[in-house]
């Protein structure tokens, strides 16, 4: 066990290693929820200069750096030349800035103030805050799946079943599960007001926001079938926690891994847990500004899971997660089954600014080892299972039942095939 043990931290050490380094050369990986690109500098930038020239340093940084040099097709320097002598204070900034970052039409390029950009470096790469929640949208409407033990939202005697209407006042009907996931998270030690359903009644919660000390694998065996969770790839302990699951599960003839309501997280650990299934080829695309493209290659780790495998997937699987997902649809070495998935496949760059504020600029997008491009589309499963509100009221799974059943028919058919030869 020991030697099993020993074996086990060197690959995980290797492959981490040649991972960080490949990234090294071009980026440093860092996440909130998706996978982000920070800087190794200093996160933020103390020098003070004027409200204009804080904007016209943001007009300048997009323009040398935004992943389509087109702008959106427009004409860039038009919104230097319309804001030009008009801003007076940082507010007056923010709202052109803003409207500025508005006409990219995209989602995740965004200006932060001051308070903004420090709430998000407190949360980068040190703790997941929340509730202790898991939710599921069902048609548009968004229900808690289940309360984890110990958690803020236990103690709120918030239940599985419940229907999220708003949360500090803005309503989440129809939203994607990654904004409802991201209203609800903050500042530890901060209040949120959740509007509840429950039944035919309603009524808010006030919660407090804790630190949730949670792993982010969890495993379990079903006869000859294991099960693997993994509930997010923000957390530096997460390859660790899935050899571990790996482990537990060695003995299995089968495995199903659950990214069902995975955001995302760090890069390498997704990277990581793709290479112990696909030991040859690209992982994963990377492409930047005018089309410059580098590929994550897989390494040799001596060490392979090969055994019939499905993926749970649904609309709040993202980034990292459509990043592992998209690499074993694409080699074939899963089934995915559930809902199809978020689709954000742009990656993002900190950028600290003048007055101690930040910019999230998209600088690039990622294709899966096929070279499909997921962003705003995401990854069809093979399987389309989707989940009722009488699944979710009743706590009945149909999707991990259901994924049971098919991989309980591949495991048989590889048997018969073995026996056959």
């Amino acid at each position: 066990m020991l030697n099993n043990r020993m074996k086990r931290n060197q690959i995980i050490l290797f492959i981490l290693t040649v991972i960080c380094l490949v990234l090294l050369n071009k980026f440093v990986m860092n996440v909130n929820n998706n996978y982000t690109i920070t800087d190794t500098t200093e996160l933020v930038n103390h020098e003070h200069v004027s409200s204009q020239k804080l904007f016209d340093n943001v007009w300048a940084t997009v323009k040398n750096n935004y992943y389509d040099p087109s702008m959106n097709h427009q004409s860039w320097a038009r919104w230097k030349e319309h804001y030009h002598g008009k801003i007076k204070t940082d507010a007056d900034a923010k709202v052109a800035i803003d409207t500025m970052l508005a006409s990219l039409d995209d989602p995740y390029s965004r200006y932060m103030d001051k308070v903004e950009y420090n709430d998000q470096n407190t949360s980068i790469n040190s703790k997941i805050t929340g509730i202790g929640v898991n939710i599921a949208s069902v048609s548009g409407k968004v229900h808690i799946i289940n309360v984890m033990d110990g958690t803020p939202a236990q103690a709120a005697n918030l239940q599985a079943g419940d229907v999220i209407l708003d949360i500090n006042g803005k309503e989440v009907n129809g939203l994607p599960l990654s904004d409802v996931a991201a209203l609800v998270r903050g500042p530890e030690n901060t209040i949120v007001e959740i509007t509840i359903l429950r039944n035919k009644d309603k009524f808010v919660k006030k919660v407090m926001r804790k630190e949730i000390k949670i792993k982010t694998v969890k495993s379990s065996v079903d006869k000859n079938i294991g099960y693997i969770q993994i509930s997010s790839f923000l957390g530096t302990s997460t390859p660790n926690e899935f050899m571990d699951a790996v482990e537990k599960t060695k003995d299995t003839q089968g495995l199903i891994l659950d990214l069902r309501g995975n955001t995302g997280g760090l890069l390498p650990n997704a990277i990581f847990i793709a290479n112990l299934f696909i030991q040859d080829g690209n992982l994963v695309s990377i492409v930047g500004r005018d089309n410059y493209r580098y590929d994550i290659y897989a390494q040799d780790t001596e060490f392979e899971i090969d055994k019939p495998m499905i993926v749970l997937v649904d609309g709040a699987s993202a980034s990292a997660s459509e990043i592992l997902s998209g690499a074993l649809k694409d080699y074939k070495k899963a089934k995915l089954l559930g809902t199809k998935t978020f689709g954000k496949g742009m990656v993002q760059k900190i950028m600290p600014l003048p007055n101690e504020t930040g910019l999230n600029l998209t600088i690039a997008k990622y294709l899966t080892p096929s070279g499909s491009d997921i962003n705003k589309k995401g990854i069809s499963p093979d399987i389309e299972v989707k989940l009722t509100i009488d699944d979710i009221k009743n706590r009945k799974d149909v999707q991990l039942e259901t994924a049971k059943e098919i991989l309980g028919q591949m495991i048989k058919q590889e048997s018969t095939t073995a026996l056959g030869q």
